[in-house]
């Protein structure tokens, strides 16, 4: 008994396919194995944290940008922290700023942590007007239950009887 059939046509078909199909799988297993560090995932400082995402690999960095914590450099370095209400991640960035960035500000941080655990950026996107925020971070926020869309105040975070990072 055997399993190819009977008509020529069809056998012709089968070995078609079966030559066809390999070489498919390993084109789109190639094309998907070079893009894997072109793919930039987006997390909010407790995402990244769980995630732990590693050294080197490219994620964009999403929340509000910590009151009093921005520290510029003479060099035009710039350090801040990135908080959501659960965690925070240290920031550095070279170069310059949104015209948009302030404290208490949604902003997205393009990059890598290094090493030592402090997120590299390479870009800083910052909200575009007063209505406006990423969709990724609004959406975390949301989730986190600490969304203030529609003016209503930052949240106090650091203040006594919640922990400050």
């Amino acid at each position: 008994m055997s399993f190819l059939p009977k008509s020529r046509k069809a056998r012709t078909r089968l070995l078609l396919l079966s030559v066809i199909a390999p070489v498919v799988a390993v084109a789109v297993g190639l094309t998907l194995w070079g893009m894997r560090d072109s793919i930039s995932l987006f997390y909010t400082p407790s995402q990244a944290a769980e995630a732990k995402p590693a050294p080197g690999r490219a994620i964009q960095l999403g929340g509000l940008v910590k009151a009093g914590s921005v520290l510029k450099h003479a060099d035009g370095r710039v350090e801040f922290t990135v908080q959501d209400q659960i965690a925070a991640d240290r920031v550095v960035f070279q170069g310059d700023l949104p015209d948009l960035f302030r404290e208490g500000q949604g902003i997205i941080a393009e990059g890598a942590y290094r090493h030592d655990g402090i997120f590299e950026a390479k870009r800083v996107l910052a909200k575009h007007d007063e209505t406006y925020m990423p969709k990724e971070v609004a959406d975390a926020l949301k989730e986190q239950g600490e969304w203030r869309g529609d003016g209503a105040p930052p949240p106090a975070y650091g203040t006594p009887g919640k922990s400050g990072i």
